[in-house]
């Protein structure tokens, strides 16, 4: 449907044109706006989901084997009967041994 004033058309596509401009205006900013922000927290030293359960998994590990080391030293001190030799003592430094 064509009016019948040029100048009413001209003005809808004038803003028709504005508006397009407009919307791909907003997408540059939004795309400059996430990849600043990529960048910001990216300097960040974040670690990633899968590293940070790689060593989870691993401290878990490590607690067990401590728990098991203590348990086994346990059992060998008991067994010997508490005549395990006495730890040297710790000298201060500088001192001659």
């Amino acid at each position: 449907m064509q009016s019948e004033n040029r100048m009413f058309d001209d003005f809808v596509k004038m803003v028709n044109g504005f508006a397009g401009t407009m919307a791909g205006m907003g997408r540059e900013a939004e795309a400059s706006a996430r990849e600043k922000m990529r960048e910001w927290v990216g300097g960040m030293d974040f670690v990633s989901r899968d590293e940070f359960e790689a060593v989870k998994a691993m401290a878990a590990k490590a607690r067990d084997e401590n728990e098991a080391l203590k348990t086994r030293l346990a059992v060998l001190e008991a067994t010997l009967g508490g005549t395990a030799p006495k730890p040297a003592p710790k000298r201060k430094p500088g001192a001659k041994p």
